[in-house]
C-alpha cells in the first residue's frame, strides 16, 4: 500500500496518529480506537520503504541506506490534505514511525468544545499562560486556536517556536514567525533568547523543559510579554508545584515570588469519551487573583483547588466533569473515571 494512499484513508477518518510498524498491520488512531488500514503485518523491507518515502515528503534527500539510525521528529505537508508531524525511531533493528495528523484549517473554538473562558486569554497582554495535560490531550490545538485570535483581533509579532511546527498559521493582523527546532533552531532555549531580541509581542513556546528554559520564559514574560507555553501536568496546583520543583533548593523561593507575578493563567485539559463515541475536552481552568498569587509565594498551592471551586471564571477539572455528567454528555462510570479524585466524584455521583 502506498503512503499516499495510508494518509488519505487516516485522515478522511479524522484519524488522531498513524502507526507504521514492523510486524503489524498499518494502523491508524480514531476516536480512540485503533483502526488497521488492512490485514498484512508490515515486513522489515515495506516498513523501511515506507519511512524512506516520510523522509522524501519532509524534504530530506539522502538515500535509503543513508537513512539515520536515531529518532528524528519533522512535519510534512501534503496537497488538499494536512500536515503531519512525524516521529521516526527504530524497534527491534526495524525502522518504525508514528504520524500525527494536523488539518491544515483549524476548526472553530466552538466545535472543539473549547470554552470562551479559555479564549479569553486572548485578550491578555503580557504574563505566562500555561496548557497543561497528558500527551495528545489537545495542548497543542488549543494554544493554536488561541493564537489564531490574537492574531484576527489584534496587530503585533507573533513568535511560535514548536517541535515541529504543526498548525500553520497565515499573517492576518498580526506578523507570525514560526520556528522550528533543528531546522530554524537548535533548541527552545537559543530560540527563546533570540526571539527577546525580535520585538516579540506574543511567543508561543511549544514545551518548558528544563529551568533555564522556564527562567529565560519568566524573563519575557517581566518584559511585557504574553508567553503561552505547555507543560505534561494534570491540574494547577501540580503544575506550579513541578515549575517550582525543577529549580535548585536554594532558588526555590524567589522562584515562587516571582512565578507569583507573572503566572496568568493554568488551563488542565483532558479527552474524555462522550456517549456519542467521541472525545470531548473537560478543562480545569485558573486564572490569577491575588488569593492565588499569596498561596504560591507562601508555599500553600495545595489550597488552590479549594479557591477554583467558588471563584467566578474558575473550575477544577472534577467539577467540569461533574458538569459535563449532569449535561448528558459523558456518562459517570466517565466521569468517575477521569476525575483526579475518584472516591470524591464516585460519592458526589451517589
Amino acid at each position: 500500500m502506498e503512503l499516499h494512499e495510508i494518509l488519505k484513508t487516516a485522515a478522511d477518518d479524522n484519524a488522531s496518529d498513524i502507526f507504521i510498524v514492523t510486524g503489524a498491520a498499518i494502523s491508524y488512531k480514531s476516536n480512540g480506537r485503533l483502526v488497521k488500514v488492512n490485514d498484512e503485518p508490515l515486513m522489515p523491507a515495506a516498513t523501511k520503504e515506507l519511512v524512506y518515502e516520510i523522509f522524501k515528503l519532509g524534504g530530506f534527500t539522502f538515500g535509503i541506506d543513508e537513512m539515520p539510525e536515531k529518532e528524528m521528529d519533522f512535519s510534512i505537508s501534503v496537497v488538499g490534505m494536512g500536515r503531519f508531524r512525524a516521529n521516526i525511531y527504530k524497534q527491534r533493528g526495524s525502522y518504525a514511525a508514528v504520524l500525527r495528523y494536523v488539518p491544515f484549517s483549524l476548526p472553530e473554538p466552538e466545535k472543539l468544545g473549547i470554552p470562551e473562558s479559555v479564549m479569553k486569554i486572548s485578550e491578555m497582554k503580557s504574563g505566562i499562560v500555561l496548557v497543561t495535560g497528558p500527551a495528545g490531550s489537545g495542548k497543542s490545538t488549543t494554544l493554536s486556536c488561541i493564537i489564531e485570535k490574537i492574531n484576527e483581533e489584534r496587530t503585533g509579532h507573533i513568535i511560535t517556536i514548536e517541535d515541529p511546527i504543526e498548525f500553520l498559521h497565515k499573517h492576518k493582523k498580526s506578523i507570525i514567525s514560526q520556528r522550528e527546532i533543528n531546522i530554524d533552531t537548535e533548541s527552545y532555549l537559543s530560540a527563546l533568547r533570540s526571539a527577546l531580541r525580535q520585538s516579540p509581542d506574543v511567543i508561543l513556546l511549544g514545551e518548558m523543559r528544563d529551568y533555564e528554559t522556564i527562567s529565560v520564559a519568566m524573563t519575557a514574560a517581566e518584559t511585557g510579554q504574553l508567553v503561552l507555553s505547555t507543560l505534561h501536568t494534570l491540574g494547577a496546583a501540580n503544575t506550579i508545584d513541578r515549575i517550582i520543583d525543577v529549580f535548585p533548593t536554594n532558588q526555590q523561593h524567589q522562584i515562587r515570588i516571582q512565578l507569583s507575578m507573572v503566572l496568568n493563567a493554568v488551563i488542565s485539559q483532558q479527552l474524555v469519551p462522550s456517549k456519542e463515541g467521541k472525545f470531548v475536552p473537560a478543562f480545569e481552568i485558573m486564572t490569577m487573583n491575588s488569593a492565588i498569587r499569596t498561596l504560591i509565594r507562601d508555599e500553600k498551592t495545595h489550597q488552590i483547588d479549594s479557591i477554583l471551586q467558588s471563584a467566578p471564571g474558575m473550575t477544577t477539572m472534577d467539577n467540569s466533569l461533574m458538569n459535563m455528567y449532569k449535561n448528558g454528555v459523558i456518562t459517570a462510570e466517565t466521569a468517575v473515571k477521569c476525575a483526579y479524585n475518584p472516591d470524591i466524584m464516585g460519592k458526589r455521583l451517589a
